[in-house]
């Protein structure tokens, strides 16, 4: 089955990409803890997160990504990003909504992304997308917020 071997290689690379974007903060004053979840949505409609390791194809994975703030002093103006890993489609999803989308990792833009497509501006298929941004504007010393996507097993 297609999906099952590359969801640890897929969270390992996306956690090494995350931790990379904060190496800027000096002295560990953010950590960052990621998770990979897969979504299930029992019969009365309830969703449940429920640890995993591999995954059929169309399985929903959530990845959540929690940054704390280890220091005794605010961070201000803080841009986290999280990657579409690998053979994952983005499902649409982002916790908080706020999330920005890029399609090439460089250039953020309000979701749904557009284009324009015989002179007519159309949505880009989340399949495109390979990047998504939060701003946390604030994180209060000693605080974390958490950030999330949802992905579908190609």
């Amino acid at each position: 089955m297609k999906g099952l071997n590359f969801l640890r290689s897929a969270l390992l690379a996306s956690l090494a990409s995350v931790f990379l974007l904060n190496t800027a903060y000096a002295d560990e004053a953010l950590k960052m803890e990621l998770t990979a979840n897969k979504v299930v949505k029992n019969p009365e409609g309830k969703i449940s997160y429920l640890p995993v390791r591999t995954a059929p194809t169309g399985t929903v994975i959530q990845y959540k990504a929690v940054y704390t703030n280890t220091i005794n002093e605010n961070i201000n103006d803080l841009a986290v990003t999280l990657p579409i890993p690998a053979n994952m489609t983005f499902a649409g999803e982002a916790i908080p909504s706020t999330a920005q989308g890029s399609i090439d990792g460089k250039n953020y833009a309000d979701m749904p992304l557009m284009r324009k497509v015989d002179g007519k501006m159309v949505k880009i298929p989340f399949s495109e997308y390979r990047t998504l941004r939060w701003n946390i504007k604030l994180l209060p010393a000693n605080k974390s917020a958490a950030v999330a996507l949802n992905t579908i097993v190609d």
